[in-house]
């Protein structure tokens, strides 16, 4: 880890990102948005995983944002890719290596509740690990019982709430249930979720807080909304929909960034 702690240090060339952000389907664009961007494809950083997932760039990218210089990790790697639900461990050890003292985590999900449609922006207030993997399995030492009571550090949250007042874009706020997929869920198993309490589904996110937390980060979710779950409309889901619904949700979560960012003091 540290050969390439010490390569991004070089490249970053005096920059000292204290905030990162992991880009999720339909948020690549925040990408442009960084002014003198430092770019590294994970293919340059012995141990980052690559994503084979469409809509997942794959890529590192750093630079100043709005008024904070920040990391991007424009993708991420799924559990149902690698079998794997530690397959984000290595960039989150790397980024919390950098100096990196805050995580802000965005996903593509399925809503369970009518009065959120596609093209919405929902902030995890909590989540429900129900695909029973766990990333910190075979980690030893104390630090493996991570507690969870407050996964989602308020002050930050709340940053992006008053974000999202400012730009005049509403903001959901809901529970979200991590399924391991590929496949989507069934419409019995969407029952289900709703009546445990969740908001809103997904196939990441959960590992990456668990790691992130691990490590001491604060950390801060959000999901654009790019379906309804399975059985909700009749419609069979794919990921052809996910992929033309996330850019659309992403650009309202985008903006929500961008003026979270512009701020002088962040959380």
């Amino acid at each position: 880890m540290k050969s390439v702690i010490d390569l991004l240090v070089d490249r970053f060339d005096g920059l000292m990102p204290r905030h990162a952000i992991v880009l999720g389907s339909g948020l690549g664009s925040l990408v442009s948005e960084i002014a003198d961007p430092i770019r590294l494809s994970y293919s340059e950083l012995p141990g980052f995983p690559m994503s084979g997932v469409t809509g997942h760039a794959g890529e590192l990218v750093a630079g100043i944002l709005g008024k904070h210089p920040v990391i991007m990790l424009s993708g991420r790697a799924h559990y149902y890719e690698y079998g794997d639900a530690a397959a984000m461990r290595f960039p989150i050890e790397v980024l919390q290596g950098l100096g990196v003292q805050s995580l802000i985590l965005t996903n593509s999900a399925g809503s369970l509740r009518e009065d959120m449609p596609p093209g919405s922006v929902m902030q995890l207030t909590d989540h429900i690990n129900f695909s029973g993997m766990n990333p910190l399995i075979g980690t030893g030492g104390d630090r493996r019982f991570v507690g969870m009571t407050n996964a989602y550090d308020e002050a930050l949250s709340l940053s992006i709430r008053n974000a999202s007042i400012r730009a005049g874009t509403p903001l959901f706020q809901g529970v979200y249930m991590w399924f391991s997929g590929p496949s989507f869920e069934t419409p019995a198993e969407i029952r289900m979720a709703r009546l445990l309490g969740a908001d809103a589904v997904g196939m990441s996110t959960v590992p990456e807080v668990i790691l992130a937390r691990h490590v001491g980060l604060r950390v801060a979710a959000c999901s654009v909304i790019t379906n309804y779950g399975a059985g909700m409309t009749g419609n069979e889901l794919s990921h052809e929909e996910t992929k033309e619904m996330a850019p659309k949700g992403g650009k309202r979560l985008a903006e929500i960034l961008k003026l979270m960012f512009g701020q002088e003091q962040l959380a």
